[in-house]
């Protein structure tokens, strides 16, 4: 290869690394204006009941098709931003997620809100989920984990900025007009940021290794691999959701909810600092597993929520040690959201990543389905939130197992 040849590929290289920081950064702003709707939804609970005089199981149905459509839609959603682009597809779904609260506003009844807030928001928001991870993932093929830890915590954290904001608008001026105005803004600023993204360009060389190859979706599907990536994905979404459902439930019955801790109630404080505990963990063990391996990571992380789990069962009516252990166990769990997609790419390749991914993450669908159902079942037969704890330690640490001595090595033969 001649001297010109190389200062070319020097320059491209100089511009790609130049323009994947652009690219997280927009990927993490993306995340962040869709990631109210599911986060500051118990905000519109208690006037839009008020408004519609319906019993509050009747309006969750709408949180839940959200949900649904954000995660069981996933693939088909992956695949229309593998088909038409990132740019195309993610300013379709960010104007969709600030259009579904702009038509919520003028909703007249609850099942028009379940079109508007639950069918258009979980549409929109699991494009642009899906969409950013798979982009990222392509974008930082030697620093995967961290990157796409990074874009997760802009969707689990974003909503901190807005919560207060939505609040005090929602006492001033009503929900239908803090729906109208916050939805205009997640439309045009989502679309703004999302003309900055674009698809990697080839930086194969001769060593190909950027990974432009990628096994398609459905030879993945036919992989034990992929099946046992998506077993473990359920069992870690199911015990992580078992907690967000219930904590209000067992923090009172074991008397520590409304407790003050450092000047503030045990509950709405462990509730603040899991968020941002939450949203730590997802860069934080994503970098780690750059640099010690994905399973390696995996089995110290989600050891480490079947331990403060463990202790947080035996010493739960002490306030202090209630909230400071509920942090340990979301710094356990919130990193499935950067582990499992590095992974899969790692393993399967980025040429179908965006698709690919959204068949794994169906597993949190899994979770958000099974999770606060099963462990409000087992509390209501036993009448002991105990047995719940212990189910949910051992589906932390059947993962954990699972990580070190199932998928690592099949991952190795690969």
């Amino acid at each position: 290869m001649n001297t010109l040849v190389y200062e070319e590929l020097d320059a491209d290289k100089k511009h790609f690394l130049a323009n994947k920081w652009l690219q997280l950064a927009c990927g993490v702003a993306c995340m962040m204006c869709i990631s109210s709707p599911q986060y500051v939804w118990t905000l519109f609970t208690k006037p839009i009941m008020a408004k519609f005089g319906v019993e509050l199981p009747v309006l969750q149905i709408t949180f839940s098709i959200l949900i649904v459509l954000q995660t069981f839609f996933s693939p088909f959603q992956g695949w229309l931003v593998d088909r038409f682009g990132p740019r195309v597809l993610l300013s379709f779904g960010t104007v969709l997620t600030g259009l579904s609260w702009i038509l919520s506003a003028q909703a007249n009844d609850v099942e028009s809100l379940y079109l508007t807030y639950g069918l258009l928001g979980g549409l929109g928001t699991g494009i642009v989920y899906i969409g950013i991870v798979g982009l990222i993932v392509k974008w930082f093929p030697d620093k995967r984990g961290f990157a796409v830890g990074m874009v997760a915590a802009g969707y689990g954290m974003g909503a901190v900025i807005t919560t207060f904001p939505i609040a005090q608008s929602i006492q001033t001026k009503g929900y239908q007009d803090t729906l109208l105005n916050f939805g205009v803004i997640i439309s045009v600023l989502g679309f703004l940021i999302s003309q900055c993204l674009r698809t990697p360009p080839d930086m194969q060389e001769r060593s190909n290794r950027l990974e432009e190859s990628g096994v398609t979706p459905q030879q993945m599907l036919k992989t034990p691999i992929f099946w046992v990536m998506f077993v473990m994905m359920s069992m870690m979404s199911t015990s992580g959701l078992m907690v967000i459902s219930q904590m209000g439930a067992f923090s009172k019955d074991f008397g520590v909810a409304s407790v003050m801790v450092w000047g503030m109630a045990a509950l709405p404080l462990a509730l603040t600092i899991d968020r941002f505990t939450n949203g730590l963990t997802r860069p934080f063990f994503g970098y780690v597993s750059d640099r010690i391996g994905r399973e390696n990571t995996m089995f110290i992380a989600f050891s480490l929520e079947a331990a403060a789990m463990l202790v947080w069962m035996h010493t739960i009516t002490n306030p202090v040690l209630f909230v400071m252990l509920s942090g340990v166990v979301f710094f356990g769990w919130g990193e499935i959201f950067s582990l499992f997609p590095s992974t899969l790419t790692d393993t399967f390749g980025k040429k179908h990543a965006t698709t690919n991914y959204g068949f794994l993450y169906m597993a949190q669908g899994i979770g958000s389905i099974f999770g606060g159902p099963i462990a409000a079942f087992i509390h209501h037969q036993y009448g002991d939130w105990n047995v719940v704890f212990w189910l949910m330690i051992g589906l932390d640490v059947c993962a954990a197992t699972l990580a070190l001595f199932v998928l690592k090595p099949m991952r190795k033969r690969v």
